[in-house]
């Protein structure tokens, strides 16, 4: 559990370091927003996507991108110390965020 919540808070901070339209103050907050996103991710999204699943389904999953950029908008505006600068940001961290995500889950 700690060593999942270590590779998220890398990826957090890679991909912060990485996007101009991402800050973030240090690798402290980024330890917060990866458990504050995995809480989110784990209570709110299965609700969000249950709701929107007709649009998911018209966009062939998509949407699911908008959920994601939704949700990294909500942990930017609970956690202080981290900040995306528009919604545009938001999505391209979703998908940045993924891919570090998983590059990093092969290396360890």
């Amino acid at each position: 559990m700690i060593k999942l919540i270590l590779i998220n808070s890398v990826a957090v901070f890679i991909t912060a370091y990485v996007l101009r339209g991402v800050y973030i103050k240090s690798f402290f907050t980024a330890i917060g927003v990866a458990i504050l996103l995995a809480l989110v991710n784990t209570f709110i999204k299965p609700v969000l996507v249950f709701l929107t699943l007709p649009i998911t389904v018209l966009t062939l999953g998509l949407f699911i991108l908008v959920i994601n950029a939704l949700l990294l908008m909500l942990v930017d505006a609970m956690v202080e110390g981290f900040k995306i600068k528009s919604f545009s940001w938001a999505v391209l961290m979703s998908v940045v965020l993924a891919v570090v995500n998983w590059l990093l889950h092969l290396i360890f």
